[in-house]
C-alpha cells in the first residue's frame, strides 16, 4: 500500500440558524449524528478536488460565504471589542498562564476547561447565557488564542483559505506543504462571539500548520518554527505530529518534561507528555514546536467606549522574528548537510538523536536520564490513555452505536472523516496508544545499550539496570488497571498487562460492542456481546487495520466487508508487531529498527 503523507481533517459546522438558546451553534454532522436535525451543513475550508493524495487535488480550499456572514460586525453585548492595537508582553504572559491553568486542572473536555473557576479562574463566568464550547485537535490552539483575545479586546486574524506551497527545492516533489492564500481580520466593531467561535472552528483544520520553515507564501501564516529553548517552547507554543495532531503546550519541566493538552472530535480534553510518537518529517509537512507569529492592528480609529474601528492586521515576517530558527528541520551543526535526514544535533560536543536534543536542551543543567524514572513516567502516561479510551469508548456505547447497524462500508479514511465515525471511533486514539507501548519498548532497549555504552547520558547508580527496570515495570503494571462497563451493565477489571495481550484485538469500530472494543476474546467475558455473525465479520476482516501503527491519513479507503476479506488486497498489516517492552528486558529481543519493523518502516515510508 502506497503511503503518502498527507492529513485532511474535514471539519463541518452547522449554520448559525441554530436552535435560538444553544451557542455556538454545535458541530453537525448530517441526520443521525446526534447534532440538531435539519440544521444546514457548511463546507469546510478544507474542500478538496476528486482525490485526497497530495497531487490528485484540484483544488485546496476556498473560504465558504456561511462562514463569513458568521464573522460580520455586530453591535450586541457580546460584539468582539477591540480596545488594542497588538498582543503586548503582559498579553502573551496572561496567555500562558491560561494554558498552563487548563492544563494542570482535571478538566476533561473544552466546554469544561473554559466555564471552571479552577481552569479558567479570571473569565470563567464571563460568557454569554448557554453558551457552549468546542474544539477538536485542530481548533485547539486557534480557539484558545482566539478567546483570549475576545476576553482581552485584542484583534484577531486567521485564514479562510489555503493552498498548495510553491515546491521547495532538494526535497521529496511529492510534498510541497501549504500556504495561507486568504485571512479574515478581526477588528472594530467585531462580530458577535457566539458566531466567531464557530467560524473559526469552521475554517481552521491540520492543514493550517503543514507550513514549510522556507516559507514562501505571499499571505504569511500564523505560526513560525522556533529556536529550541525554553524561552520559546513554553506554555501555548504548538506542536504537530505529521501524522495529523495538534497539541498545545502547557508546561516545561525541570527535566526538559514537555507537557500538553490536546482535544479531540468528541470534545474531550486530554494531556500528554511529548515523545518519540511526535516524529520528525520531510521539511515542507512543517512538523514539530511553532509559536504564534505577532499581530498588530494598523490604521484603525477611535470609537465610542474606548474602543477602536476598523484598520487592518498585519503580521510579522520572519526576518523581524528573534527566536525564527529551522533547527528542528535541519539539526544544529554546521555545515548543514544537504539531506535533512542526516541533520546533526548535538548537545555539548556530543551527537543525540532529534528527541534527545529537545528534551536535552530543555531540561536544567546537568540533567541526566534516569532510566527508572523515565519507565515509570511513560508507563503512568500510558495508563492515563488507557483511561481516556474507556471515556472514548463509553460515549460510543452511551450514544448506542453497538445497537445500530454495521454500514456497508468503512468512511473513505477512518483516521481523517467526519461525522459518527469521526466522533466515536477510535483508530487514531488507538493508534498513539501502540505508539506508545512500541516506544516504551524501545527506549528500554535503549537505556539497556546506553548502560553497556557508559554513556554520560544516564544517571543510574545501581549494580543491575536489568534486573532493576524489570523491577520498576512490573511495579507500574499492577498499579495500572482500567474497568470498563460490559453490555449487560457489569463492570470487567482489565489489568495493564491484560490490556497489552488484547492491544492490537481491541475494536476501534463504534458499531461493535463493548466487548469486542477491549479486544474479548474469552467466551464468558463474550457472552454478554449482542453482535451478530455479520459485525464478528467486520470485526475480524478488520484485524489488518487494527495491526497498522500507522495513521495512514489521506490513504483511501472506503472498504466493504468482501473487501477487507480478501488477503490479496494491500490493507493494512497482516500480523501486529511486537510491541512488549517485558520481552526487550528478558533479553528475548532488542529494540526494532524502522527496517524490520513493519509497523515503524510503514511510518518512515510515508514520509518520504
Amino acid at each position: 500500500m502506497r503511503r503518502t503523507v498527507v492529513a485532511l481533517l474535514f471539519l463541518i459546522c452547522t449554520s448559525p440558524a441554530n436552535a435560538e438558546g444553544e451557542w455556538p451553534p454545535r458541530k453537525s454532522f448530517g441526520a443521525g449524528a446526534g447534532g440538531p436535525l435539519g440544521a444546514s451543513v457548511q463546507l469546510a475550508s478544507a474542500d478538496y478536488g476528486t482525490g485526497s493524495r497530495r497531487g490528485g487535488r484540484t483544488a485546496k480550499s476556498r473560504a465558504h460565504p456561511n462562514l463569513l456572514a458568521g464573522l460580520r460586525p455586530s453591535s450586541g453585548p457580546w460584539s468582539w471589542k477591540v480596545t488594542k492595537t497588538a498582543w503586548a508582553p503582559v498579553d502573551e504572559a496572561g496567555f500562558e498562564e491560561f494554558i498552563r491553568q487548563i492544563g494542570e486542572s482535571d478538566c476533561s473536555n473544552v466546554h469544561d476547561c473554559l466555564t471552571s473557576p479552577v481552569a479558567n479562574p479570571r473569565f470563567h463566568a464571563r460568557r454569554p447565557a448557554n453558551m457552549a464550547f468546542f474544539a477538536d485537535c485542530a481548533d485547539l490552539p486557534f480557539a484558545l488564542r482566539a478567546y483570549w483575545a475576545w476576553q482581552n479586546g485584542l484583534p484577531f486574524s486567521f485564514p479562510v483559505q489555503i493552498g498548495n506551497h510553491p515546491r521547495t527545492v532538494g526535497h521529496d516533489s511529492r510534498l510541497q506543504g501549504n500556504q495561507t492564500i486568504r485571512r479574515h481580520d478581526i477588528v472594530g466593531p467585531g462580530p458577535d462571539i457566539r458566531l466567531a467561535l464557530p467560524a473559526l472552528n469552521t475554517s481552521v483544520n491540520t492543514e493550517q500548520f503543514r507550513m514549510p520553515p522556507a516559507y514562501a507564501g505571499k499571505v504569511l501564516n500564523d505560526h513560525y518554527p522556533i529556536r529550541v529553548t525554553r524561552e520559546s517552547i513554553k506554555a501555548g507554543t504548538v506542536v504537530f505530529d505529521p501524522d495529523g495532531h495538534i497539541a498545545v503546550v502547557y508546561k516545561v519541566s525541570e527535566d526538559g518534561r514537555i507537557h500538553y493538552i490536546d482535544a479531540h472530535p468528541d470534545n474531550s480534553l486530554t494531556r500528554g507528555i511529548f515523545g518519540r510518537d511526535f516524529a520528525r518529517a520531510d521539511p515542507p509537512m512543517g512538523a514539530g514546536f511553532k509559536r504564534w507569529r505577532p499581530q498588530t492592528l494598523v490604521g484603525a480609529k477611535p470609537g465610542p467606549d474606548g474602543s477602536l474601528i476598523g484598520g487592518r492586521i498585519i503580521l510579522t515576517p520572519d526576518t523581524q522574528l528573534p527566536d525564527w530558527s529551522d533547527e528542528q528541520f535541519f539539526g544544529n551543526q554546521t555545515p548543514r548537510k544537504a539531506n535533512w535526514r542526516t541533520g546533526e544535533f548535538a548537545i555539548d560536543g556530543q551527537t543525540v538523536d532529534y528527541h534527545d536534543y529537545i528534551r536535552l536542551r530543555l531540561a536544567f543543567p546537568g540533567f541526566k536520564y534516569d532510566p527508572l524514572d523515565e519507565t515509570r513516567v511513560l508507563m503512568r502516561q500510558l495508563c492515563r490513555e488507557l483511561g481516556y479510551r474507556v471515556d472514548a469508548v463509553d460515549r460510543a456505547v452511551k450514544a448506542g452505536f453497538p445497537r445500530k447497524p454495521q454500514p456497508d462500508r468503512l468512511p473513505r479514511n477512518i483516521y481523517a472523516t467526519s461525522g459518527d465515525w469521526e466522533i466515536y471511533s477510535t483508530p487514531s486514539r488507538d493508534a498513539r496508544i501502540k505508539t506508545t507501548f512500541e516506544e516504551l519498548r524501545d527506549e528500554l532497549a535503549r537505556y539497556l545499550e546506553l548502560e553497556k555504552a557508559g554513556s554520560r547520558l544516564l544517571n543510574y547508580t545501581g549494580t543491575d539496570l536489568r534486573k532493576d527496570l524489570i523491577a520498576a515495570h512490573e511495579e507500574e503494571a499492577a498499579a495500572c488497571s482500567i474497568t470498563y462497563t460490559r453490555s449487560d451493565g457489569t463492570p470487567k477489571k482489565l489489568g495493564y498487562e491484560e490490556v497489552k495481550r488484547r492491544l492490537f484485538a481491541m475494536s476501534f469500530d463504534p458499531y461493535h460492542c463493548v466487548e469486542r472494543r477491549w479486544g474479548a476474546s474469552d467466551p464468558a467475558e463474550l457472552a454478554t456481546c449482542a453482535d451478530d455473525k455479520h459485525k464478528t465479520a467486520w470485526y475480524v476482516a478488520e484485524a489488518r487495520l487494527r495491526n497498522q501503527v500507522v495513521r495512514t491519513y489521506g490513504e483511501p479507503m472506503g472498504w466493504g466487508l468482501a473487501e477487507l476479506q480478501n488477503d490479496k488486497l494491500d490493507i493494512g498489516i497482516k500480523e501486529p508487531p511486537d510491541v512488549d517492552a517485558m520481552r526487550t528486558l528478558q533479553g528475548l529481543r532488542t529494540a526494532s529498527t524502522p527496517t524490520d519493523n513493519p509497523a515503524t518502516r510503514s511510518r518512515e515510508t510515508r514520509r518520504r
